[in-house]
Protein backbone atom coordinates (compact mmCIF):
# COMPACT_ATOMS: atom_id res chain seq x y z
CA UNK A 1 0.00 0.00 0.00
CA UNK A 2 1.22 3.51 -0.83
CA UNK A 3 -0.18 6.44 1.07
CA UNK A 4 -0.14 9.55 -1.12
CA UNK A 5 -0.75 12.90 0.57
CA UNK A 6 -0.07 15.97 -1.62
CA UNK A 7 1.29 18.88 0.38
CA UNK A 8 -1.47 21.26 -0.67
CA UNK A 9 -4.23 18.95 0.63
CA UNK A 10 -5.68 19.43 4.12
CA UNK A 11 -4.33 16.82 6.54
CA UNK A 12 -7.68 15.00 6.57
CA UNK A 13 -7.24 13.97 2.96
CA UNK A 14 -5.29 10.87 2.09
CA UNK A 15 -5.30 8.94 -1.15
CA UNK A 16 -4.57 5.22 -0.97
CA UNK A 17 -2.87 3.80 -4.06
CA UNK A 18 -2.76 -0.01 -3.87
CA UNK A 19 0.43 -1.55 -5.24
CA UNK A 20 0.08 -3.42 -8.54
CA UNK A 21 -3.58 -2.45 -8.79
CA UNK A 22 -5.48 -3.85 -11.77
CA UNK A 23 -9.14 -3.31 -12.56
CA UNK A 24 -11.18 -6.51 -12.46
CA UNK A 25 -13.36 -5.28 -15.33
CA UNK A 26 -12.97 -2.49 -17.92
CA UNK A 27 -14.71 0.89 -17.55
CA UNK A 28 -17.18 -0.09 -20.30
CA UNK A 29 -18.15 -3.33 -18.56
CA UNK A 30 -18.18 -1.49 -15.24
CA UNK A 31 -21.05 0.67 -16.50
CA UNK A 32 -23.09 -2.49 -17.23
CA UNK A 33 -22.19 -3.96 -13.84
CA UNK A 34 -23.23 -0.79 -12.00
CA UNK A 35 -26.71 -1.01 -13.50
CA UNK A 36 -26.96 -4.69 -12.56
CA UNK A 37 -25.88 -4.10 -8.95
CA UNK A 38 -28.19 -1.14 -8.39
CA UNK A 39 -31.19 -2.92 -9.89
CA UNK A 40 -30.57 -6.15 -7.96
CA UNK A 41 -29.75 -4.66 -4.57
CA UNK A 42 -32.64 -2.22 -4.35
CA UNK A 43 -35.06 -5.07 -5.14
CA UNK A 44 -33.43 -7.27 -2.47
CA UNK A 45 -33.52 -4.39 0.04
CA UNK A 46 -37.15 -3.49 -0.64
CA UNK A 47 -38.22 -7.14 -0.34
CA UNK A 48 -36.31 -7.61 2.93
CA UNK A 49 -37.73 -4.51 4.65
CA UNK A 50 -41.14 -4.21 2.93
CA UNK A 51 -40.24 -0.96 1.21
CA UNK A 52 -41.81 0.79 -1.76
CA UNK A 53 -40.06 3.33 -3.93
CA UNK A 54 -41.01 7.02 -3.77
CA UNK A 55 -39.81 10.12 -5.56
CA UNK A 56 -37.50 12.37 -3.57
CA UNK A 57 -36.51 16.05 -3.76
CA UNK A 58 -33.08 17.27 -4.78
CA UNK A 59 -33.55 20.37 -2.62
CA UNK A 60 -35.73 21.61 0.24
CA UNK A 61 -36.54 25.04 1.60
CA UNK A 62 -34.13 26.39 4.20
CA UNK A 63 -35.49 27.05 7.66
CA UNK A 64 -37.90 24.11 7.79
CA UNK A 65 -35.57 21.75 9.67
CA UNK A 66 -35.95 19.10 6.96
CA UNK A 67 -32.37 19.08 5.70
CA UNK A 68 -29.88 16.74 7.31
CA UNK A 69 -27.33 18.71 9.34
CA UNK A 70 -24.78 15.84 9.32
CA UNK A 71 -22.19 16.88 11.93
CA UNK A 72 -23.61 20.40 12.15
CA UNK A 73 -20.68 22.13 10.46
CA UNK A 74 -21.04 21.20 6.78
CA UNK A 75 -22.36 23.97 4.54
CA UNK A 76 -25.41 23.19 2.41
CA UNK A 77 -25.31 24.22 -1.25
CA UNK A 78 -28.10 26.78 -1.63
CA UNK A 79 -29.73 29.20 -4.02
CA UNK A 80 -32.51 31.84 -4.02
CA UNK A 81 -35.81 30.86 -5.63
CA UNK A 82 -37.10 33.70 -7.80
CA UNK A 83 -40.70 32.44 -7.80
CA UNK A 84 -40.73 32.45 -3.98
CA UNK A 85 -39.46 36.01 -3.51
CA UNK A 86 -35.87 34.78 -3.35
CA UNK A 87 -36.56 32.45 -0.45
CA UNK A 88 -33.53 30.21 -0.07
CA UNK A 89 -33.52 26.54 -1.06
CA UNK A 90 -30.83 24.02 -0.07
CA UNK A 91 -29.58 20.95 -1.90
CA UNK A 92 -30.16 18.06 0.49
CA UNK A 93 -27.31 16.48 2.46
CA UNK A 94 -29.52 13.43 2.92
CA UNK A 95 -33.23 12.74 3.43
CA UNK A 96 -33.09 11.51 7.02
CA UNK A 97 -35.97 13.69 8.22
CA UNK A 98 -37.86 14.14 4.96
CA UNK A 99 -38.50 10.36 4.81
CA UNK A 100 -40.12 10.33 8.23
CA UNK A 101 -42.51 13.07 7.21
CA UNK A 102 -43.37 11.03 4.10
CA UNK A 103 -44.13 7.93 6.20
CA UNK A 104 -46.75 9.99 8.02
CA UNK A 105 -48.10 11.63 4.89
CA UNK A 106 -48.63 8.25 3.22
CA UNK A 107 -49.90 6.66 6.46
CA UNK A 108 -47.56 3.68 6.02
CA UNK A 109 -48.29 0.87 8.45
CA UNK A 110 -45.75 -0.46 10.99
CA UNK A 111 -43.05 -2.76 9.52
CA UNK A 112 -43.58 -1.28 6.06
CA UNK A 113 -41.73 1.67 4.59
CA UNK A 114 -40.23 3.48 1.65
CA UNK A 115 -36.95 3.98 -0.14
CA UNK A 116 -35.72 6.48 -2.67
CA UNK A 117 -32.75 7.47 -4.78
CA UNK A 118 -31.08 10.31 -2.90
CA UNK A 119 -28.68 12.58 -4.76
CA UNK A 120 -26.74 15.21 -2.86
CA UNK A 121 -23.87 17.65 -3.15
CA UNK A 122 -21.53 17.94 -0.16
CA UNK A 123 -19.24 20.83 -0.95
CA UNK A 124 -17.19 20.48 2.25
CA UNK A 125 -16.36 16.80 1.72
CA UNK A 126 -12.71 15.74 1.92
CA UNK A 127 -11.95 14.04 -1.40
CA UNK A 128 -10.26 10.64 -1.29
CA UNK A 129 -10.90 7.01 -2.26
CA UNK A 130 -14.29 6.91 -0.54
CA UNK A 131 -15.47 10.52 -0.49
CA UNK A 132 -16.84 12.57 -3.36
CA UNK A 133 -18.61 15.91 -3.78
CA UNK A 134 -21.47 13.91 -5.29
CA UNK A 135 -23.33 11.56 -2.97
CA UNK A 136 -25.81 8.97 -4.19
CA UNK A 137 -27.51 6.57 -1.85
CA UNK A 138 -30.64 4.57 -1.21
CA UNK A 139 -32.37 6.44 1.58
CA UNK A 140 -34.90 4.20 3.32
CA UNK A 141 -37.29 4.53 6.24
CA UNK A 142 -39.64 2.05 7.90
CA UNK A 143 -42.54 2.72 10.25
CA UNK A 144 -42.24 0.89 13.59
CA UNK A 145 -44.22 0.60 16.80
CA UNK A 146 -43.02 2.24 19.98
CA UNK A 147 -42.17 -1.17 21.45
CA UNK A 148 -39.88 -1.82 18.45
CA UNK A 149 -37.52 0.90 19.62
CA UNK A 150 -34.93 -1.51 21.00
CA UNK A 151 -31.57 -3.07 20.20
CA UNK A 152 -33.12 -6.37 19.11
CA UNK A 153 -35.16 -4.73 16.37
CA UNK A 154 -32.15 -2.73 15.22
CA UNK A 155 -29.99 -5.85 14.97
CA UNK A 156 -32.69 -7.84 13.15
CA UNK A 157 -32.97 -5.04 10.57
CA UNK A 158 -29.20 -4.92 10.10
CA UNK A 159 -29.15 -8.67 9.48
CA UNK A 160 -31.80 -8.32 6.77
CA UNK A 161 -29.76 -5.61 5.05
CA UNK A 162 -26.61 -7.71 5.34
CA UNK A 163 -28.43 -10.64 3.74
CA UNK A 164 -29.28 -8.37 0.79
CA UNK A 165 -25.58 -7.44 0.54
CA UNK A 166 -24.60 -11.11 0.53
CA UNK A 167 -27.12 -11.95 -2.18
CA UNK A 168 -25.85 -9.07 -4.32
CA UNK A 169 -22.26 -10.22 -3.92
CA UNK A 170 -23.28 -13.71 -5.03
CA UNK A 171 -25.01 -12.28 -8.11
CA UNK A 172 -21.85 -10.35 -9.06
CA UNK A 173 -19.78 -13.53 -8.68
CA UNK A 174 -22.15 -15.44 -10.94
CA UNK A 175 -21.80 -12.77 -13.62
CA UNK A 176 -18.06 -12.19 -13.14
CA UNK A 177 -16.49 -15.38 -11.69
CA UNK A 178 -13.08 -13.76 -11.28
CA UNK A 179 -14.53 -11.28 -8.74
CA UNK A 180 -14.34 -13.56 -5.73
CA UNK A 181 -16.78 -12.95 -2.82
CA UNK A 182 -15.23 -11.48 0.34
CA UNK A 183 -18.07 -11.05 2.82
CA UNK A 184 -18.22 -13.40 5.83
CA UNK A 185 -21.31 -15.50 6.48
CA UNK A 186 -22.48 -13.33 9.38
CA UNK A 187 -22.11 -9.70 10.42
CA UNK A 188 -20.66 -9.07 13.89
CA UNK A 189 -22.23 -6.56 16.28
CA UNK A 190 -19.90 -4.48 18.45
CA UNK A 191 -20.43 -1.27 20.43
CA UNK A 192 -18.17 1.72 19.94
CA UNK A 193 -17.39 1.68 23.68
CA UNK A 194 -16.20 -1.93 23.42
CA UNK A 195 -14.03 -0.94 20.49
CA UNK A 196 -12.52 1.93 22.47
CA UNK A 197 -11.66 -0.43 25.32
CA UNK A 198 -10.07 -2.94 22.95
CA UNK A 199 -8.02 -0.36 21.02
CA UNK A 200 -7.60 2.63 23.40
CA UNK A 201 -4.52 3.99 21.62
CA UNK A 202 -5.94 3.99 18.10
CA UNK A 203 -7.95 6.65 16.28
CA UNK A 204 -11.60 5.91 15.54
CA UNK A 205 -10.80 5.12 11.88
CA UNK A 206 -8.04 2.76 12.96
CA UNK A 207 -10.35 1.06 15.48
CA UNK A 208 -12.98 0.54 12.78
CA UNK A 209 -10.40 -0.94 10.41
CA UNK A 210 -8.98 -3.30 13.03
CA UNK A 211 -12.45 -4.63 13.87
CA UNK A 212 -13.47 -4.89 10.21
CA UNK A 213 -10.26 -6.79 9.42
CA UNK A 214 -10.82 -9.13 12.36
CA UNK A 215 -14.46 -9.98 11.61
CA UNK A 216 -14.88 -9.13 7.91
CA UNK A 217 -18.11 -7.21 8.47
CA UNK A 218 -19.29 -5.33 11.55
CA UNK A 219 -22.20 -3.23 12.69
CA UNK A 220 -20.72 -0.59 14.98
CA UNK A 221 -23.37 0.45 17.50
CA UNK A 222 -23.53 3.79 19.27
CA UNK A 223 -22.47 6.72 17.08
CA UNK A 224 -22.92 10.19 18.55
CA UNK A 225 -23.01 9.79 22.33
CA UNK A 226 -19.80 10.58 24.25
CA UNK A 227 -17.79 7.46 25.18
CA UNK A 228 -15.80 6.88 28.36
CA UNK A 229 -12.99 9.09 27.02
CA UNK A 230 -15.45 11.99 26.76
CA UNK A 231 -15.60 11.97 22.96
CA UNK A 232 -18.19 10.45 20.60
CA UNK A 233 -16.93 7.81 18.18
CA UNK A 234 -18.22 10.05 15.39
CA UNK A 235 -20.64 12.92 14.93
CA UNK A 236 -24.39 12.53 14.45
CA UNK A 237 -27.01 15.23 14.19
CA UNK A 238 -29.25 15.42 17.28
CA UNK A 239 -32.58 15.19 15.48
CA UNK A 240 -32.78 11.92 13.59
CA UNK A 241 -30.88 8.91 15.09
CA UNK A 242 -31.41 8.09 18.76
CA UNK A 243 -27.82 7.90 20.03
CA UNK A 244 -28.46 8.82 23.66
CA UNK A 245 -30.84 6.07 24.78
CA UNK A 246 -29.40 3.39 27.04
CA UNK A 247 -29.87 0.03 25.31
CA UNK A 248 -30.24 -3.52 26.61
CA UNK A 249 -26.47 -4.08 26.57
CA UNK A 250 -25.95 -1.27 29.07
CA UNK A 251 -24.38 1.04 26.49
CA UNK A 252 -25.81 4.11 24.82
CA UNK A 253 -27.23 4.27 21.31
CA UNK A 254 -29.82 2.71 19.03
CA UNK A 255 -27.93 3.48 15.84
CA UNK A 256 -24.74 2.51 14.04
CA UNK A 257 -22.75 1.93 10.85
CA UNK A 258 -22.26 -1.12 8.64
CA UNK A 259 -18.51 -1.39 8.04
CA UNK A 260 -16.91 -4.01 5.78
CA UNK A 261 -13.27 -5.05 5.40
CA UNK A 262 -11.98 -3.89 2.02
CA UNK A 263 -8.99 -5.99 0.99
CA UNK A 264 -8.26 -3.72 -1.99
CA UNK A 265 -7.66 -0.62 0.15
CA UNK A 266 -6.69 -2.49 3.31
CA UNK A 267 -9.10 -0.57 5.52
CA UNK A 268 -12.60 -0.52 6.95
CA UNK A 269 -15.24 0.45 4.41
CA UNK A 270 -18.48 2.07 5.62
CA UNK A 271 -21.44 1.35 3.36
CA UNK A 272 -24.35 2.40 5.56
CA UNK A 273 -25.34 4.66 8.42
CA UNK A 274 -28.66 3.89 10.09
CA UNK A 275 -30.61 3.79 13.31
CA UNK A 276 -33.85 3.91 15.22
CA UNK A 277 -35.03 7.50 15.05
CA UNK A 278 -35.59 9.84 17.97
CA UNK A 279 -38.86 9.88 19.83
CA UNK A 280 -40.09 12.96 21.67
CA UNK A 281 -37.94 12.33 24.75
CA UNK A 282 -34.77 11.58 22.78
CA UNK A 283 -35.20 14.70 20.65
CA UNK A 284 -35.56 16.90 23.75
CA UNK A 285 -32.54 15.24 25.35
CA UNK A 286 -30.26 15.40 22.32
CA UNK A 287 -31.13 18.98 21.38
CA UNK A 288 -30.19 19.96 24.94
CA UNK A 289 -26.92 18.00 24.80
CA UNK A 290 -25.91 19.73 21.57
CA UNK A 291 -27.21 23.16 22.56
CA UNK A 292 -29.69 23.21 19.67
CA UNK A 293 -32.92 23.74 21.59
CA UNK A 294 -33.85 26.60 19.28
CA UNK A 295 -34.62 23.97 16.63
CA UNK A 296 -37.79 23.09 18.53
CA UNK A 297 -39.36 26.07 16.79
CA UNK A 298 -38.80 24.54 13.33
CA UNK A 299 -41.70 22.81 11.62
CA UNK A 300 -40.22 19.28 11.60
CA UNK A 301 -39.19 19.37 15.24
CA UNK A 302 -42.44 20.94 16.39
CA UNK A 303 -44.45 18.22 14.64
CA UNK A 304 -42.30 15.47 16.13
CA UNK A 305 -42.60 16.86 19.66
CA UNK A 306 -46.38 17.10 19.20
CA UNK A 307 -46.55 13.38 18.34
CA UNK A 308 -47.58 14.02 14.73
CA UNK A 309 -44.86 11.86 13.13
CA UNK A 310 -44.60 8.05 13.23
CA UNK A 311 -41.90 6.15 15.08
CA UNK A 312 -39.38 4.88 12.57
CA UNK A 313 -36.06 3.27 11.76
CA UNK A 314 -34.07 4.28 8.72
CA UNK A 315 -30.75 4.95 7.07
CA UNK A 316 -28.79 5.41 3.92
CA UNK A 317 -26.81 2.93 1.83
CA UNK A 318 -24.22 4.37 -0.53
CA UNK A 319 -24.92 3.40 -4.13
CA UNK A 320 -21.49 4.24 -5.53
CA UNK A 321 -19.80 2.79 -2.45
CA UNK A 322 -21.71 -0.46 -2.81
CA UNK A 323 -20.77 -0.73 -6.50
CA UNK A 324 -17.16 0.12 -5.67
CA UNK A 325 -16.98 -2.60 -3.01
CA UNK A 326 -18.77 -5.25 -5.05
CA UNK A 327 -16.57 -4.65 -8.12
CA UNK A 328 -13.42 -4.42 -5.96
CA UNK A 329 -12.46 -0.97 -7.18
CA UNK A 330 -9.83 1.24 -5.54
CA UNK A 331 -11.57 4.62 -5.92
CA UNK A 332 -15.17 5.80 -5.88
CA UNK A 333 -14.40 7.79 -9.03
CA UNK A 334 -14.21 4.48 -10.91
CA UNK A 335 -17.97 4.03 -10.48
CA UNK A 336 -19.29 7.60 -10.55
CA UNK A 337 -18.57 10.83 -12.42
CA UNK A 338 -17.46 13.72 -10.22
CA UNK A 339 -14.78 16.41 -9.83
CA UNK A 340 -11.34 15.67 -8.39
CA UNK A 341 -8.17 17.68 -7.74
CA UNK A 342 -5.75 17.51 -10.68
CA UNK A 343 -3.04 16.03 -8.46
CA UNK A 344 -5.40 13.23 -7.44
CA UNK A 345 -6.38 12.50 -11.05
CA UNK A 346 -2.73 12.30 -12.05
CA UNK A 347 -1.77 10.07 -9.11
CA UNK A 348 -4.67 7.70 -9.81
CA UNK A 349 -3.80 7.42 -13.47
CA UNK A 350 -0.20 6.55 -12.68
CA UNK A 351 -1.46 3.84 -10.30
CA UNK A 352 -3.77 2.29 -12.93
CA UNK A 353 -6.94 3.79 -11.46
CA UNK A 354 -9.19 5.19 -14.22
CA UNK A 355 -11.60 7.83 -12.94
CA UNK A 356 -14.83 8.26 -14.90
Amino acid sequence: MILFIPNQYPKAMALILPKNYRQKITPETTEVAIKMIKHYFQKALSDALNLRRVTAPLFVLAGTGLNDDLNGVERAVGFPVKALDDRRAEVVHSLAKWKRVKLGAYDIAPHYGLYTDMNAIRADEDLDNLHSLYVDQWDWEQTINREDRNLGYLKATVEKIYDALKKTEKMVYEQFPHITPRLPEKITFIHSEELLKEYPNLSREERESEAAKKYGAIFLIGIGNPLSDGKPHDGRAPDYDDWSAKNEDGYYGLNGDIILWDSVLGRGFEVSSMGIRVDEDALERQLAIRGCEDRKELNFHERLLNGELPYSIGGGIGQSRLCMFMLQKAHIGEVQASIWPEEQIKACKEAGIELL
